[in-house]
């Protein structure tokens, strides 16, 4: 061994022995025992506290992150212990089950039915977890929600989201139903000028087609063997003293055979038959056809004219199927036509077709109209508006209030400390702004018109968690 190397040796072992002698001269060993029990010993001295209520879950007796719904054991055989419902935890950073600071003890009556995803996602679990961000799952205790659809919404969050809510209310609900349309004439208005014997027509006035006409304007003249031959025999028995009358013997036959009353008259007062007989108007209208020429022959039921009066006519508007519940006989109608921009035609519905056309799936509706001074003409198109909806006062509540799903209609009732309840309802007339009520809704329920999907989409969730709770989260 080298000089040096002795040397070092030396001066380590009295460097060694001069510490010890140090430590033990002053106590050191009894100080660190006394550290120890004040620190990490004393823990495992105290006590744990038993807590009261029902088992909600059982947790790993060494405190690792290990859970089960039902009584389990170790790897190594030993039980895991029970966690009553009043010992109320969090999840340490180190994933032990720790008493949570500042929060008051839980009363036993609360039961922990199960923990639900601290970010809404439709994710629960029967114990104690994190989510992938680290967030623990939050308790959801029996009798926090009374309704699993009832929506609860806090006054600032009311705020942000733009609730507004408005009173049902008792009114009549109507609407417009606009359908296009036609103009038609009046089928009672039209008439037929024709001769009910062989006659001979010797001159025709100057009336064309599209002429109006006044009732009683002479339209032609014509000679007949049938009519004169009545005619003189009805002359023979006035000459003879025959009871004057359009309605006894010769001169009924004469009206029978459609010689005017004029025409009638004339042969009792003058006791003759005059050569040509003119045949007259029956009615104030416009010449819709004229096939009368002069010279003709016409035989009996030979139309020799069409007149049509103008003063009423009707519209037929092609009313979809589905509509039809809406129309009733008597509704106001609006009409407009192209070739007249801001003048409107006020009538009602006069008649629905009992028939439903099978190309199109629309039934006609005919609305009668008044045309004095002949605006509206025959086959013209219109554009109809029918005053739909019901007559008497009903409960109604505005329409974007309606959360229509195709499988149901629900209405959020309001009620009250920011608390929201899905209603079904069922649904009448839907008019312009509001719609009828028929069932679950009544006069003076406030119901929420404004963010309605928003609730409903949370009214969903709730839902959804309430229906794992009831079939797959048992504590």
């Amino acid at each position: 061994m080298s000089t040096s190397r002795i040397i070092a040796t030396l001066s380590l072992a009295a460097i060694v022995g001069g510490g010890g002698y140090w430590a033990g001269k002053n106590d050191v060993g009894a100080y660190l025992q006394r550290y120890v029990k004040g620190t990490g010993m004393a823990a495992e001295a105290e006590p744990r506290r038993e807590g009261t209520g029902a088992v909600i879950y059982y947790r790993h007796p060494d405190g690792a992150a290990e859970y089960s719904a039902k009584p389990a054991n170790t790897d190594d055989g030993r039980p895991f212990t029970p966690v009553r419902g009043s010992e109320e935890i969090s999840l340490g950073a180190t994933g032990s089950v720790a008493p949570e600071a500042g929060t008051a003890a839980v009363t036993p009556e609360r039961k922990v039915l199960y923990y639900r995803n601290p970010m809404g996602l439709p994710d629960t679990s029967k114990v104690p977890k994190k989510d992938s961000m680290g967030m623990d799952y939050l308790p959801v205790y029996d009798g926090e929600v009374s309704d699993s659809s009832t929506v609860e919404v806090t006054l600032g969050k009311l705020q942000r989201t733009g609730v507004k809510t408005a009173l049902a209310e008792k009114m009549s609900v109507s609407r417009k139903i606009r359908v296009p349309g036609t103009v038609t004439l009046d089928e009672r208005m039209v008439s037929i000028v024709s001769m009910r014997a062989d006659a001979f027509v010797e001159e025709v006035s100057d009336v064309t087609t599209g002429d109006r006409i006044a009732k009683g304007e002479d339209l032609f003249h014509f000679y007949s063997k049938e009519i004169a031959t009545a005619g003189a025999e009805y002359a023979t028995e006035m000459r003879n003293g025959g009871k004057l009358g359009p309605y006894t013997g010769s001169a009924l036959r004469l009206k029978n055979l459609g010689v005017p009353t004029a025409t009638i008259t004339s042969i009792a007062t003058e006791r003759k038959v005059p050569q040509s007989i003119a045949y007259t108007s029956p009615r104030d209208g416009v010449v819709l056809e004229r096939m009368a020429v002069s010279g003709m022959m016409a035989e009996a039921g030979d139309i020799l004219f069409r007149i049509a009066d103008i003063s009423k006519v009707w519209v037929i508007a092609d009313v979809p199927e589905y509509e039809l519940a809406s129309v009733r006989k008597g509704a106001i109608v609006s009409v407009a036509v192209r070739n007249l921009p801001g003048t409107t035609f006020k009538g009602t519905v006069d008649l629905i077709y009992p028939e439903i056309q099978m190309q199109t799936r629309t039934t006609k509706v005919r609305i009668e109209l008044p045309n004095p001074d002949g605006q509206l003409m025959s086959n013209m198109y219109a554009e109809v508006e029918i005053e739909a909806g019901a007559g008497n006062p009903v409960v109604a509540v505005p329409n974007s209030s309606v959360i229509d799903t195709g499988d149901r209609q629900i209405v959020f009732l309001d009620k009250g400390e920011g608390r929201f309840e899905p209603i079904d309802v069922g649904l009448g007339v839907r008019g312009e702004d509001m719609t009828e009520i028929t069932k679950g809704i009544a006069t003076g329920d406030r119901v929420v018109v404004s963010a309605n999907f928003l609730l409903d989409a949370e009214s969903n969730l709730n839902a959804a968690l309430s229906a794992l709770t009831t079939d797959e989260v048992k504590p």
